[in-house]
């Protein structure tokens, strides 16, 4: 079935932002907001002709224009310039001047049914994106995981051997103070059977 599509409309950062889109969750999630504008008050749904028309022509596309400006919406948008030091647009002291009201246009029942199909077309390659994104992490992650357990594995190898050849030398050293052990008790023994033999041989 197809979803009819309303213009939702709010301000993030440098841009007002404006999406056609089947309900506020789906406008919230195209906008990547954390948090529910609509209920802070920092989203509304635009009633705004000009502003419907040009989300309607690109549904399931957010469209931006500096912030404060009343310039058309469009794909990319430049930051506001002449910014004074409060963070508005400059030369905005003068009262704006009042619009005239835009009689709604008249539905277009076939014009509203090729924005809603326009709108899930580009809901699915949103989708597409998102999943091609999280395909891209994931092997990334993986490759990453993959490193890391080759430089543990390396690591946990060189250790093993580190430890073995250690113990192959205190071995070695082992065996090396036994010999000097055992040959330190037979000088002794010979050396004082020696001095023996010597002193009868002076007597």
């Amino acid at each position: 079935m197809v979803r009819k599509l309303k213009t939702y409309q709010t301000s993030l950062g440098f841009f007002d932002q404006a999406i056609a889109a089947p309900s506020m969750k789906a406008a919230l999630e195209a906008w990547g907001a954390d948090s529910n504008l609509f209920h802070q008050g920092a989203a509304k749904e635009s009633d705004d002709p000009d502003v419907i028309a040009a989300t309607m022509a690109k549904p399931g596309i957010v469209l931006k224009r500096p912030v404060g400006s009343t310039g058309p919406f469009g794909e990319h948008a430049g930051l506001p310039t002449g910014l004074g030091r409060s963070g508005k647009p400059a030369g905005t002291t003068r009262k704006p001047t009042a619009r005239k009201p835009t009689a709604a246009r008249p539905a277009d029942k076939a014009a509203e049914r090729k924005a809603a199909l326009a709108y899930e077309r580009e809901e699915k390659r949103r989708d597409r994106e998102r999943a091609r994104q999280e395909a891209a992490a994931k092997r990334e992650k993986e490759r990453r995981q993959a490193a890391i357990d080759k430089a543990q594995s390396d690591f946990d190898s060189a250790e093993r051997e580190h430890v073995e050849r250690a113990a192959a030398i205190d071995a070695e050293r082992e065996a090396v103070e036994k010999k000097a052990r055992t040959e330190d008790a037979r000088w002794e023994k010979e050396r004082d059977r020696l001095r023996a033999a010597l002193k009868r041989t002076r007597d």
